[in-house]
């Protein structure tokens, strides 16, 4: 049987288009060796939990470490205060596993609309660990009546976040307050009111 040049050509170019979008996705190199700089202090001290939401995260990323550039991994460190809160903020482009070292933390996330939106939660204990799946709102409160901290790994050397009601009622300019009333099922003077306390 023969064959014709042109179904070999065909063939042959639909194996290099398969094998071109099957790529390892790691970076070409063991790590950016334009920077040397792959050492950053301070976790070992605590974060000011003197603010509204009586906690503080310390963030060890890229921009801190530019040596992590290519990485795919950062750090923080959250400090909270009795009753703290990490308010829902969610890390477009990165999952999150937290360790606890102190404290009792009331931990969890929202899933997805497809699947319900569903709330995953725990309470954890020193040295338990919990996972926050990319892109899922999550959040922590301090449930006990003395510090607590936590550590978590991000898998992205800059993971973003958004949190959400700084997000929603913070914005600059601000969303339309008719917008979010119908959104949230709320008086729009109950929006306007949320407006003016996350502008400040």
């Amino acid at each position: 049987m023969r064959v014709s040049k042109s179904l070999i050509l065909i063939t042959l170019s639909a194996l290099v288009i398969s094998f071109a979008e099957a790529y390892d996705p790691s970076p070409l190199q063991d790590f950016c060796v334009a920077i040397d700089d792959l050492k950053n202090g301070g976790l070992n001290q605590a974060g000011s939990t003197n603010n509204k939401v009586r906690s503080n995260v310390t963030t060890v990323n890229v921009d801190q470490i530019p040596g992590l550039n290519t990485m795919g991994i950062s750090l923080v460190r959250i400090d909270y205060a009795p009753y703290g809160q990490n308010p829902p903020h969610t890390h477009p482009r990165a999952t999150e596993i937290l360790v606890l070292i102190e404290g009792t933390l009331y931990v969890g996330f929202v899933s997805s609309n497809q699947d319900n939106n569903r709330l995953f939660a725990k309470v954890l204990y020193p040295g338990d660990v919990f996972v926050f799946p990319i892109g899922m709102i999550h959040f922590q409160v301090n449930i006990g009546k003395t510090p607590a901290v936590a550590f978590a790994g991000l898998s992205s050397q800059n993971a973003g976040v958004i949190t959400i009601a700084d997000t929603v009622f913070g914005s600059t300019p601000p969303i339309n307050p008719d917008i979010l009333a119908q959104a949230f099922q709320l008086d729009v003077n109950i929006v306007e009111d949320l407006e003016a306390k996350f502008r400040n």
